[in-house]
This record gives structure tokens, C-alpha cells and sequence, in this order.
């Protein structure tokens, strides 16, 4: 079995350092902006929730990125800790 090195990032630090705060927004803009309570929004950028397929189509559209783009980060971030990483 192959030995990964450090885990991969949680998808919600993603969302947080390379879109809310390089873009200087507030976690309570972005929540208003995908019509979705801040408390849910939060739990993701805390790593307490993981991003939906829904959240992920949201994501996209407000970041002009792909669906895909965030499905990849969640699923990584799944397979690393399902294989006892």
C-alpha cells in the first residue's frame, strides 16, 4: 500500500482561503450570495460539513469554476480518510 503524505486540505479551507478571503468577502456575502444559511456555510469552511453536489452546482456558478472542480476536492478529500490515511 502506497503512503500518501499530509492530507489533503479540507474542500471548506479551500473555499475560504482562495475565494471568500482573496476576493475579500464575508462569509455572511458569499452565504447571502448562494441563498444559503451562513450557520450551513460556516460548518463547510470549518471542516464540519463536506461541500453537496448542490452546494458544488452553487459553488460553481458563483465562482466560475466547474461542478466538477468541487465534487474533485470532496471526493479527495473522502478517499484520503476512507483509506485510513
Amino acid at each position: 500500500m502506497l503512503k500518501r503524505g499530509l492530507p489533503p486540505s479540507h474542500p471548506g479551507e479551500i473555499l475560504k482561503e482562495m475565494f471568500i478571503v482573496e476576493r475579500g468577502l464575508t462569509i455572511t456575502e458569499v452565504a447571502k450570495g448562494l441563498n444559503m444559511a451562513r450557520a450551513n456555510l460556516s460548518s463547510v469552511i470549518n471542516g464540519h460539513l463536506g461541500i453537496s453536489p448542490e452546494l458544488a452546482v452553487k459553488l460553481s456558478e458563483a465562482f466560475g469554476n466547474t461542478t466538477q472542480f468541487w465534487v474533485n476536492i470532496q471526493n479527495n478529500y473522502d478517499l484520503w480518510h476512507a483509506e485510513g490515511r
